[in-house]
């Protein structure tokens, strides 16, 4: 019985070499791709359209905090629906505010003084621009 020759075309084999690498290689990209869809990846960038902070663009750095750093907060549930039922943000919108008080700190409330480490910081109005009144907390 007679062989038959094998033909192979040129190349052939290293085009299937070359298609694996891109099927492997896609299929990570896609699984990183996943993986970070999992998490909840924190942004670098934020817009601030609250009157909380000067409205604008901010970049978001990680490191230890001081008095004085701008920070995001989501605030409490209460709030949020309050500060979002009378239209003074969105519900999802984080607020800018200004560090005044660090764990160890002592924060009180006393009439219309909030009180840090024994010190009045601010005063806190009754009502809002439209006349409502504000929550106040002890």
């Amino acid at each position: 019985m007679r062989r038959r020759p094998s033909i192979h075309l040129i190349g052939s084999r290293l085009r299937r070499v070359r298609a694996r690498k891109t099927v492997a290689l896609a299929a990570a990209g896609l699984g990183l791709l996943g993986f970070t869809a999992l998490g909840k990846p924190a942004p670098w960038l934020v817009w601030n359209a609250s009157a909380s902070a000067p409205i604008g663009l901010y970049r978001i750095a990680a490191g230890a905090l001081a008095r004085g750093d701008l920070v995001l907060v989501r605030p409490p549930e209460y709030a949020a629906y309050l500060a979002a039922e009378r239209s003074y943000l969105p519900r999802n919108v984080p607020l800018a505010k200004r560090l005044a008080a660090l764990p160890d700190d002592n924060v009180c409330a006393f009439n219309d003084a909030i009180i840090i480490g024994g010190d009045i910081v601010a005063r806190r109005l009754k009502i809002d621009a439209e006349g409502r009144p504000l929550p106040w907390w002890n």
